[in-house]
């Protein structure tokens, strides 16, 4: 019979565990689970879509006639759930940059932040509604706003995205960035949750896309499968460190359209109304109304 030696594998497991907190000493004096739960917060996603949409992503029960008392009964909930989440991240925030806030003033902050966050689901809404219609146009194959709601990893994705970038603004990077990886793991389109995206967005296919946190994106805005926007270089201070609080990621002005496979890097402005072509590399600004494809960037970056 196989014998398994688990106390000295428990042992070794607490010894390495121990050497990380020595290491990360700012997180060294945390105990038990002080950070925000990945799967509750998955619940809470799952719910808060729900109720920005609840026809169709709600209850397959649910009849208009009961859309509010629906949609009263689980904002209920699941803003007391999202409270106790939004209080893991900022108990975890307060002690690894040890501001030593009590009890009662993160509690405070928690239910300000919440309570801010619930008052902006009408307005998230109405924005959602414009990346909706701007996929419905934007692909011949669409044939009606409910199978695009239902079943684009685009509007999949942009959802989370605009949830996670209200944390992040709201200086929970950690919630936000659990939520993007959410969506990042279900649809194969990485959005950071600092990147700034206005309305009318619309991701084709989707997979592969990376979107940096700096990004500035503008109204409007088209992109296809495998899209990179993303930094040149990283820059470094003098002990050799990243730095990680500037702007690298490129700026996409309104209208513009950028086609599978494209790569964009750098804090360029790709102008108002331009069209990037296919699998091109692109390191310098593109002006507006122009059209970048393979033979023209190629010859402009030699």
């Amino acid at each position: 019979m196989t014998q398994w030696n688990i106390q000295n594998i428990v042992s070794e497991l607490q010894q390495a565990r121990n050497e990380w907190r020595t290491k990360q000493k700012s997180l060294k004096d945390f105990g038990g689970r002080e950070l925000p739960s990945k799967e509750e917060i998955s619940k809470i996603m799952n719910d808060l879509c729900g109720i920005l949409f609840p026809m169709r992503l709600g209850p397959h029960d649910l009849r208009q006639q009961s859309e509010n008392f629906y949609i009263a009964h689980t904002l209920e909930k699941t803003l007391h759930a999202l409270l106790e989440q939004v209080k893991l991240n900022l108990t975890y925030d307060d002690k690894s940059k040890k501001h030593h806030q009590s009890k009662e003033m993160i509690e405070d902050l928690a239910q300000r932040v919440v309570n801010d966050f619930a008052e902006r689901l009408p307005t998230l809404r109405r924005v959602l509604d414009s990346d909706v219609i701007a996929a419905y146009e934007g692909d011949p194959a669409a044939r009606s706003v409910d199978e695009v709601l239902l079943c684009y990893p685009g509007i999949f994705a942009i959802t989370y995205h605009r949830i996670a970038h209200e944390f992040y603004t709201k200086d929970l990077p950690l919630l936000a960035r659990l939520i993007a990886e959410l969506a990042h793991s279900k649809t194969g389109i990485d959005i950071h949750p600092g990147a700034q995206i206005d309305q009318g967005f619309f991701i084709d296919h989707g997979t592969g896309v990376v979107i940096g946190e700096t990004c500035v994106i503008g109204k409007n805005v088209r992109i296809y499968q495998a899209v990179t926007l993303g930094a040149k270089r990283f820059e470094v201070d003098d002990t050799g460190r990243l730095q990680k609080e500037y702007a690298r990621h490129p700026i996409v002005e309104d209208n513009v359209v950028i086609y599978a496979g494209a790569t964009i890097l750098g804090r360029i402005t790709i102008g108002e109304g331009a069209v990037i072509g296919g699998n091109v590399w692109i390191t310098q600004s593109v002006p507006a109304n122009s059209a970048v494809l393979q033979s023209s960037a190629t010859k402009s970056q030699v």
